[in-house]
């Protein structure tokens, strides 16, 4: 396993990317990893404080990825700037079927959490630089040949191009880079003919760790609560879905105008829309490969699966993803064989492929069911969600599904692995 130059090269240094080195320097040390990254980094370019932004893009970290988190070792320093989610309010405007979760029924502290990308980065990125793991920063994989001990993967810097040997290359780099297509792998898109809006916004009222998806018939929205983890504010991170029409109307508006319509399409839970901050869009598909892993070579995060944002299932998805890989990686290695074996990447993906399936469908089916502005549809909208409100069983399946405790938690801390915390003991009621 040594005769290569590294054991696994990592493509693509973001969050899942980084979060896979990380965990790989956790429970499998021997292991020799590699990240390639296209944006230069070193420890002076690190601030030696954060200091939130109220522009900055954030991502809701179910529970089940708090879990994950706290077995890497990364959870104290996360929860700093880390505001809980600690209710659920679904609804559907105009109409008056709603279900609504507490934390308090499921014996948490939260449902989940709101971080900001960019302290998740500055996290991930200080406890990466005290590891072992080495970095091509900057430069690209360009291409990837496979040969008798694994895999020969090409990297451009500025206008050089060299070789690096690996036992198994991992593209993190997410869903728009083309490594993916440059590869060979056949992706399925299906357009939303819509558009995410994203931004901050401030509201007269307190959303008292308060997350919101509304549903409307120009498509659904969600406000998560944003901000001082400590203290429930008056700031959220709006996702607003709009298509191409409404999307130029509302980015040519003044952010008075934009906080008018943003009023009339969500309502008044949370009184007056005050202020909106810096929007950035792009458009909504749901992506998917169906075989994400070839010999030597696995397609790990948004190269793997891209969802709609509403249900805010991508990146927790990803997370479980990444650590049943982990899983497989630590197996191979106290048996001697090769990251890059095609049993251990299959094995990975048939043990990840229940959850992929079930969590895309989760988050499809709510954009499908939704978007629906026919009467009879409606009305089974709002029985359906009345009925998650008063049946307890279907309520805790959903719950367990937003609080991503639904499906299968991997093995990370095998026998004799001593660089992460022990399992951890709070789990959520019936979490398998």
């Amino acid at each position: 396993m040594k005769h290569s130059d590294t054991d696994i090269i990592i493509a693509g240094g973001g969050l899942a990317g980084a979060t896979l080195a990380l965990a790989l320097a956790r429970v499998a040390p021997a292991l020799r990893v590699t990240v390639v990254e296209t944006f230069p980094l070193s420890s002076d370019a690190l601030p030696d404080s954060y200091q939130p932004s109220y522009d900055a893009r954030s991502t809701a970290l179910a529970w089940g990825s708090r879990l994950i988190f706290e077995e890497l070792g990364l959870w104290s320093r996360l929860s700093e700037h880390a505001t809980p989610i600690q209710h659920i309010h679904v609804s559907d405007r105009g109409r008056f079927g709603a279900t609504r979760l507490n934390a308090r029924e499921y014996q948490q502290e939260a449902l989940g959490y709101v971080v900001d990308n960019r302290w998740m980065g500055l996290c991930l990125m200080r406890e990466l630089l005290d590891a072992q793991t080495q970095w091509q920063a900057p430069a690209e994989v360009v291409g990837m040949t496979p040969t008798e001990q694994g895999v020969q993967v090409s990297l451009k810097t500025g206008s050089e191009t060299t070789t690096l040997s690996a036992q198994c290359l991992i593209v993190a780099d997410g869903g728009r880079s083309g490594l993916r297509e440059t590869l060979g792998f056949q992706a399925s898109h299906h357009g939303y003919n819509q558009n995410a809006l994203v931004a901050n916004v401030s509201t007269s009222d307190s959303h008292e760790f308060t997350a919101f998806e509304r549903f409307t018939d120009a498509g659904p929205m969600a406000l998560l609560p944003h901000g001082s983890p400590a203290h429930a504010g008056y700031q959220s991170a709006l996702i607003w879905t709009l298509d191409d029409k409404e999307l130029e109307e509302v980015l040519a508006m003044t952010d008075r105008n934009k906080c008018e319509r943003l009023q009339s399409r969500f309502g008044w839970r949370l009184g007056r829309f005050t202020h909106i901050g810096a929007c950035s869009h792009y458009p909504l598909s749901l992506t998917t490969v169906e075989e994400p892993v070839r010999p030597g070579v696995a397609l790990v995060g948004n190269a793997a699966h891209a969802l709609h944002p509403v249900a805010g299932q991508g990146f927790n998805l990803a997370l479980r993803g990444l650590m049943t890989l982990v899983e497989q990686f630590r197996l191979a290695d106290a048996q001697g064989r090769s990251p890059g074996d095609f049993q251990i990447l299959r094995r990975y993906h048939e043990l990840h492929r229940p959850d992929r399936q079930q969590t895309v469908q989760f988050s499809d089916s709510l954009i499908r069911i939704f978007g629906h502005s026919l009467a009879p549809v409606a009305a089974a909208r709002d029985a359906g969600l009345v009925g998650l409100d008063l049946l307890p069983g279907a309520k805790r399946l959903f719950a367990r599904k937003a609080m991503g405790t639904g499906g299968r938690r991997a093995d990370i801390n095998g026998p004799g692995v001593s660089h992460t915390p022990g399992p951890i003991q709070s789990r959520s009621p019936g979490h398998d």
